[in-house]
């Protein structure tokens, strides 16, 4: 007689719990970490009174994106991207340097993102095969000891 449960058994086994609770802990841990640390830095910034004035008024930028050189890399905007731009902001008349993404780097960091969902899918692919193969063993070892029975 078969359950009216719809959530396979397998899914309830401690291991595979185990498993679950261990990689939601990881990615709630990753994201919400996150956003702490960027709240820790602008809240440190607000402090110490040094929010760069591209914050907190308009700019106008001077220098496209450029990496980094050895002039740039003592600043810190260097250490967030690798990538800087020059800006002038127009209420105080201040050139400054601010962190930005390039589109280089995009397109980088886009091929780098597709090869690892086509390694996943490749890699899922392989067990869903292995998993059916190993369902369709136990299902004809069933049949084979129903027949065997009559």
């Amino acid at each position: 007689m078969e359950s009216d449960c719809r959530i396979p058994v397998a899914c309830c086994r401690p291991r595979v719990l185990l498993l679950h609770a261990l990689f939601w802990g990881l990615v709630s841990l990753r994201v919400f970490g996150a956003a702490l640390l960027s709240e820790e830095k602008t809240t440190a910034a607000l402090k110490l009174g040094a929010l760069p004035c591209w914050l907190t008024e308009e700019f106008v930028v001077l220098e496209e994106c450029v990496r980094c050189s050895d002039f740039h890399s003592a600043r810190s905007a260097c250490s967030q991207t690798g990538y800087v731009e020059r800006v002038n902001c127009t209420k105080t008349v201040k050139e400054e340097y601010k962190s930005c993404r390039s589109a280089l780097m995009e397109e980088h960091l886009f091929w780098k993102f597709e090869a690892a969902m086509l390694a996943l899918t490749a890699l899922f692919a392989v067990l869903v095969v292995i998993r059916q193969r190993q369902l369709d063993r136990l299902a004809s070892e069933k049949v084979r000891r129903q027949i065997e029975s009559i």
